[in-house]
């Protein structure tokens, strides 16, 4: 059954073929600001040795803590992947706090994503909902997750728990859970 963890190398091997399966449909270039996009841009050449991935999961692992240096405008974020065993099915973000201005209410607290080969099978509702947990436990007893007014899915998956719209600014859906 999938849970929630943090970053592993364990994972290694089926984390590189889903990241293989978002570059084949066209994630990862310069106009993909997602998670996804940012880190197949910056790791994807060292990720495939396991030194390299070490590296990598140990970044992940570290944009929990305060002290990290990070981007201006970038808060402190728990990234958490959805694995069955060493099966890499998704990722989840929670961020610590809103990132100042307007990038913290276009993105809110939580931002999760599905490898393709593994959508359409309830994981991002299940891993929202095991999420919820660790933001109240964060401090965030109420989130902020934003969607494209055009990503039927996440919508639902965010109003499975108990997401109430908000809002709508620009091209994203807002919701209060």
């Amino acid at each position: 059954m999938p849970s929630l963890v943090a970053p592993t190398v364990d994972a290694h091997d089926s984390f590189l073929a889903a990241m293989d399966e978002y570059v084949a449909e066209g994630r990862g270039g310069l106009d993909d600001f997602s998670n996804i996009g940012n880190d197949l841009r910056a790791y994807a050449a060292t990720w495939s040795t396991p030194a390299g991935f070490a590296r990598f999961v140990a970044y992940l692992r570290a944009q929990a803590l305060e002290e990290t240096p990070r981007p201006l405008g970038f808060v402190p974020t728990t990234v958490l992947w959805w694995l069955d065993g060493t099966e890499y099915l998704g990722r989840l973000n929670i961020r610590h706090r809103l990132a100042p201005g307007p990038a913290g209410e276009r993105n809110g607290h939580i931002g999760y994503d599905v490898r393709p080969g593994a959508r359409r099978r309830g994981h991002a509702t299940a891993m929202l909902a095991a999420a919820l947990p660790l933001a109240t436990a964060l401090g965030l007893p109420r989130v902020l997750i934003t969607c494209d007014v055009d990503n039927e899915a996440s919508r639902r998956t965010i109003e499975r728990n108990g997401g109430r719209l908000a809002d709508r600014r620009d091209e994203k859906l807002r919701y209060w859970l």
